[in-house]
């Protein structure tokens, strides 16, 4: 594994990070957080990204007929890693450039290439993602929402829960049943659904952050023209997990967690403990080490991830390995924070006396819903071990 950039990659660095430097805004302590669906901080969140994409550092591996820079991932990841360096926003259509982007380059018709994607990169039109339902969480094909087929028009009638950012989201890709007679993996279908449509009602799930990142949809009637099906009538199971892969890289992303780690370090730095730097502390300097060298271990992990990636080898587990223990790792990061700012860590917005913005507690709070999310820890390390390792399938007790 070469950990060394080209001259012409190292020339690219240069360029994006000087316009970072110049590019990215000031954030701000009392910034709302997007899961609120404040129109002005969504505005403001979709300003950025389009000002990313004009700058062509978005999807830069997308082909260029559909707006993206038709560059290979390398290019890509010296921007993710110039983004986390300059402490840039999160963008706000990453389930369409990351999720069902890929998905319809892979499986869409040309019709919805070029009518979905080039407005996913704008973030003119926010995704959301349609997947679990009550009942229906780990246990996917178990899903219920049905979909009939009405001359060239489905009728989709159910519930969807745990769905991010429906409260802001323009579409929803969703997947439905549309053949109730058929083995549960083989009668479900993959939708691209307009959230507009009458018959969607969008019920927000207050989270013990306190706000509302997640909610509940329900479908009464949904007329969804035909030509909005992927990849075919019955085969959305096999258009699902190729979804599932890319939320899974998503989710593992190292780049959140480089940022936490930052934020720690800091917060490390300038709190004191016994009228010293936290970070002069040596318990505190031992567990601020440990989790650097994971942090670190998993960004390697990434490298490797990246050298299959150009050697067009299969990633195998790799996604699984790294949503497993990115998301646990990011629970632990917050968690020390936490630890070391002791009893104001865990203060709320208003108080006076709030540390960060009380972003910890929230970080804290919410890495465990993504310990959850994209499949469980638990079935994180039954794929691990059954399809990477060979070992047996659990056994299951009814």
């Amino acid at each position: 594994m070469d950990l060394s950039y080209t001259p012409e990659e190292l020339a690219f660095q240069k360029k994006v990070r000087a316009w970072l430097a110049k590019s990215v805004p000031k954030k701000q302590r009392n910034e709302a957080p997007l899961e609120r669906g404040d129109p002005k901080r969504v505005g403001q969140a979709k300003a950025w990204q389009r000002k990313v994409f004009e700058a062509g550092y978005l999807a830069l591996g997308w082909p260029k007929e559909y707006g993206g820079q038709g560059l290979n991932v390398m290019h890509q990841t010296i921007v993710n890693e110039e983004m986390v360096r300059a402490q840039a926003p999160s963008l706000i259509g990453m389930m369409g450039i990351q999720m069902v982007g890929p998905t319809l380059i892979a499986h869409g018709t040309e019709e919805q290439r070029r009518a979905y994607l080039p407005k996913i990169l704008t973030a003119e039109e926010i995704w959301c993602q349609g997947y679990s339902e009550p009942g229906s969480g780990s246990d996917l094909a178990s899903l219920r929402t049905r979909a009939e087929l009405q001359g060239d028009t489905f009728v989709v009638n159910g519930q969807k829960v745990w769905t991010s950012g429906a409260q802001y989201a323009d579409r929803m890709f969703c997947l439905v049943r549309t053949d109730p007679d058929a083995p549960k993996h083989r009668g479900i279908s993959y939708l691209l659904i307009d959230m507009k449509t009458p018959g969607i009602t969008v019920r927000p799930l207050v989270q013990m952050t306190g706000d509302a990142g997640f909610n509940e949809v329900f479908f009464e009637d949904v007329r969804v023209p035909k030509e909005n099906l992927v990849g075919g009538l019955h085969n959305g199971w096999q258009v699902a997990n190729a979804t599932l892969f890319h939320e899974r890289n998503m989710l593992a992303s190292t780049m959140r967690t480089q940022q936490m780690l930052q934020a720690l370090l800091r917060v490390a730095r300038t709190h004191k403990r016994n009228g010293k730097p936290a970070s002069a502390d040596p318990i505190v300097r031992q567990r601020l080490a440990d989790l650097a060298m994971r942090v670190e271990t998993m960004k390697l992990e990434a490298y490797r991830g990246l050298t299959d990636a150009l050697r067009k080898r299969t990633p195998g587990i790799a996604a699984s390995v790294a949503k497993l223990v990115t998301c646990e790792l990011n629970h632990q990061l917050a968690g020390a924070a936490l630890e070391i700012l002791g009893s104001y860590g865990w203060l709320e917005r208003k108080d006076t006396r709030v540390v960060d913005g009380a972003v910890w507690p929230i970080d804290f709070m919410f890495a465990l819903g993504l310990i959850i999310g994209g499949g469980t820890a638990q079935i994180q390390k039954n794929i691990i071990s059954e399809r990477g390792l060979g070992m047996p399938r659990e056994l299951r007790v009814s």
